[in-house]
């Protein structure tokens, strides 16, 4: 995690850099901003790693591997779309998950396929959908990428299954 928070930080720093050479004092408008983002999303942010850890520490390894492991194949591929489908919230919630899944045992495949399931089905999200594009397109969205998330977990799992993450 060293890397990717080195990156957004030399990115932060060359914005603020950017807004602050700007001499309007639209860097403390952004600092605001970020403070005000921050105390929204921070609680939701610790209760999402709080679920992901437990999750980790509850699920038997075994269990994990059986069910959706590397070794689990489609069946854990499947299990992984439908759940990322089911699963509610945003990021913050999807992502820890994952992260507690992967350090528990599961699959790159079914994690993909979960989070693949989770970005494009997101029946949680069906009935805004539905009250904001009507039925008609809101079923076509859903069988237009019906097969994207088992596919995405096939691809990850066949190319990259032997990869340590």
């Amino acid at each position: 995690m060293i890397v990717p928070t080195i990156v957004m930080a030399a990115l932060a720093i060359a914005l603020m850099l950017l807004v602050y050479r700007r001499g309007e004092g639209e860097h403390v408008i952004a600092l605001r901003s970020a403070l005000d983002m921050t105390i929204q999303i921070m609680p939701l942010l610790i209760f999402a790693l709080i679920v992901a850890g437990a999750i980790q520490a509850l699920l038997p390894q075994e269990l994990v591997l059986r069910w959706i492991g590397t070794e689990s194949g489609l069946r854990g591929i499947i299990i992984g779309s439908l759940a990322g489908g089911l699963s509610p919230g945003g990021p913050y919630i999807s992502l820890p998950i994952v992260a507690g899944l992967l350090r528990a045992g599961a699959g790159v495949g079914t994690l993909v396929a979960f989070l693949t399931g989770w970005s494009l089905w997101a029946i949680a999200r069906l009935p805004m959908d539905v009250g904001i594009l009507g039925w008609k397109f809101t079923a076509i969205r859903l069988i237009a990428t019906l097969f994207f998330p088992p596919l995405a977990g096939l691809i990850a799992h066949a190319l990259f299954s032997n990869v340590k993450l």
